[in-house]
């Protein structure tokens, strides 16, 4: 029997990692797991726990044990592929061992489309919020243990689906199946509890949208933020598919 393939998506927020569940989802040989870390992150970050939206019930139905999560995702054997779509920051300092037994993949986007869209939801968040700087981190723990990543970029994909999918799959060492390109415009039954709040967009959604630049001018409160982020994102930039 061959072995279970387990994907993992490191993500900073509205990187279009909802979209990418859903292509993943549309495989026959998948099963996708929404932010399964999300529980333990909240329990262990109080200050989050005050202004994230739906965080009593996401505490109380899923698993705030950050090890019982991946003793989860690194014995679960339910489909030859699992894919899994994490926040980067979830992870906390939770030990990072385990990713030398996944496929692990990081996902950035531009934050000068991705920052004012998040602080539609989350008012002046900060660089711990949306990532940038973590996913270095990331990267650099990757190198220094010899783990193999790659690095997909929000807009590549959506310029062109299929090539980008089609490299992903090629790192993955899995077949691509035409099915990823689109889906049914609906909710998904592994959608988090947090869907009603940020998923609109992706439940009207029958595929990856055509990227459209910001035709708004960029808010001037994240222009210390974009900053920030902006060299940890030229950084990712360099490793994207």
């Amino acid at each position: 029997m061959a072995k279970t393939k387990r994907i993992c998506l490191w993500s900073g927020p509205r990187n279009i990692s909802t979209a990418l569940m859903y292509s993943f989802a549309q495989r026959s040989d998948t099963k996708v797991f929404d932010e399964p870390l999300y529980a333990f992150y909240l329990r262990n970050h109080p200050e989050a726990h005050s202004y994230h939206p739906g965080a009593e019930d996401i505490l109380e139905t899923m698993e705030n044990d950050g090890d019982k999560v991946v003793d989860m995702l690194l014995t679960n054997t339910e489909k030859p592929v699992l894919f899994f779509k994490h926040m980067t920051h979830h992870l906390l300092d939770l030990d990072r061992d385990f990713m030398k037994e996944t496929v692990n993949v990081i996902l950035t986007r531009d934050p000068i489309d991705m920052l004012p869209s998040f602080d539609k939801v989350i008012k002046n968040p900060s660089l711990h919020d949306v990532g940038y700087e973590l996913h270095i981190e990331l990267l650099d723990y990757f190198k220094k243990h010899n783990i193999r990543f790659s690095v997909l970029d929000s807009r590549k994909v959506l310029q062109n689906p299929r090539k980008t999918l089609q490299k992903l799959c090629d790192f993955a060492k899995i077949p691509f199946d035409e099915n990823m390109l689109s889906w049914q415009p609906q909710q998904r039954e592994e959608d988090g509890l947090w869907a009603k709040f940020w998923y609109h967009n992706v439940h009207k959604s029958s595929g990856f949208q055509k990227y459209k630049p910001k035709e708004k001018p960029f808010p001037e409160h994240l222009n210390e933020l974009l900053n920030q982020s902006q060299p940890h994102y030229n950084k990712l930039l360099r490793y994207a598919l």
